[in-house]
């Protein structure tokens, strides 16, 4: 009995830290009784109206191009430099380096298609839901070509360089291909931004001997021919590890750092067309669907108290929490919600009832075998959970399928089965069952 307590706490906790989540979010708590607040300090007598209490936070729901839109690019590769041979791979590398950023930033469910114009090579991107989409446009179409390099002699300063490149003139062997890692950190005395990096083996012999060259000189750190930072080398620096330092923000760091993760683009891509598009779905559309859903789910439950009673009704208070609950992890993570997203969260609160019918059939029959309430409960929950994890683990074997060979929407319906596949388990058996030994407790 006190463990079922505990796990009826823990279930009251999540489920009121899901309304949370779930609740929208900037919300306005009206107070009537502070609203018209009276008191008498003395004469004369002092209104006070609080009003509305808001409420905002950061638990964003992310909608698909299909239901909220988003931005259209156009950008075309720039071939000049390379060799007829090599543009379809350099092009293919191209398009792998857009997706991959695009994804590091956040910018999930894209639509990212490859044209070929005549001699013209184009990738087509759609995102949805960009805020700023000159940042959005600067992250993909930048090259990130990034390079080390040693200052110019005392004898060569005379000269009076006029560029940076000249007081920095020697390029180093180590580039951006020796990266294995780069990541945001923070300076533990300014507590200022930096971005960390992390050479192969390789990079890290050549930052050893850059770094003896150069100590007591300064080496710069160039992205694209654009100065990122020049520390003073005091000593040789072992073990591959260096960090770009400079006035950064979190998020101009945490660009930087996606783009180094990324890779160097191998061309050159000029952004040629760009527009926000609308939804591609109707806003009648949506909401046609919204009542649909509605409409399946409200059947449900009313079948479940027809044929179940009391125990339908346990299962339908049960539904309910695991919505509330995996509504709350698309918004946490937070996943794109696209319709067909949608839909495969509407499949797996069927397929959550589902195990509560296996659960309550295996009940019954253990009644008709003539075991009392208490015991059938206990046997209905152990027998039927091996047919719901294997119909389950099919499930998630087919998830894990689709969002491996599938892209876009196919791997967004992927993702919202399998959260919901994984949160049904917990509701059909935790909850559930948790609440039906409160009520019908062992003898």
């Amino acid at each position: 009995m006190k463990s079922d307590r505990r796990l009826l706490w823990l279930i009251a906790v999540l489920t009121v830290l899901s309304i949370w989540i779930v609740l929208p979010e900037k919300m306005e708590i009206s107070l009537p009784f502070l609203n018209n607040l009276k008191r008498t300090v003395g004469s004369p007598e002092i209104n006070i109206n609080l009003g509305p209490v808001k409420l905002q936070r950061k638990f964003t729901t992310r909608l698909g191009l299909d239901l909220s839109g988003g931005t259209h690019l156009v950008m075309e590769a720039d071939m000049a430099k390379i060799p007829e041979a090599d543009r379809k791979s350099a092009f293919d590398s191209a398009k792998n380096i857009v997706e991959t950023r695009i994804n590091l930033y956040g910018l999930t469910e894209p639509v990212i298609q490859e044209s070929k114009v005549g001699d013209a090579f184009r990738i087509i991107v759609e995102i949805p839901g960009v805020a700023n989409l000159q940042d959005a446009v600067d992250l993909i179409g930048t090259t990130a070509q990034l390079s080390f390099r040693e200052e110019a002699s005392d004898a060569a300063k005379v000269a009076t360089p006029s560029s940076l490149l000249e007081v920095w003139p020697t390029e180093s062997g180590i580039t951006g291909k020796n990266l294995k890692k780069s990541e945001v950190v923070f300076d533990q005395n300014s507590g200022n931004p930096q971005v960390s990096l992390q050479f192969d083996s390789e990079g890290a012999k050549e930052f050893e001997e850059l770094t003896k060259r150069s100590t007591g000189k300064t080496v710069a750190i160039f992205l694209d021919d654009q100065l990122l930072s020049a520390p003073r080398v005091s000593t040789a620096i072992t073990g591959g590890n260096a960090v770009i330092q400079g006035s950064f923000s979190v998020k101009e760091a945490r660009d930087l750092s996606v783009m180094l993760n990324a890779g160097a683009l191998p061309v050159p891509l000029n952004v040629i067309q760009q527009r926000h598009i609308g939804a591609t779905l109707g806003r009648d559309t949506i909401q046609r669907s919204l009542i649909a859903g509605a409409i399946g789910l409200s059947t449900v439950a009313v079948f479940m108290i027809v044929n179940y009673g009391l125990l339908g009704l346990v299962a339908d208070c049960a539904l309910i929490v695991y919505a509330l609950l995996v509504m709350s992890v698309f918004k946490l993570v937070p996943v794109t919600l696209t319709l067909a997203g949608i839909a495969g969260f509407i499949l797996s609160i069927g397929m959550a009832v589902d195990a509560n019918i296996l659960i309550f059939e295996r009940l019954k029959e253990e009644l008709r075998w003539g075991k009392d309430f208490s015991t059938a409960l206990h046997l209905g929950f152990n027998r039927a959970f091996p047919s719901i994890w294997d119909s389950n683990l099919s499930s998630l074997i087919t998830c894990a399928i689709l969002y491996w060979f599938g892209t876009g929407i196919v791997r967004g319906f992927a993702v919202t089965l399998a959260i919901g596949i994984v949160v049904s388990l917990f509701s059909a058996v935790t909850v559930t069952r948790t609440l039906l030994r409160l009520m019908y407790p062992e003898r």
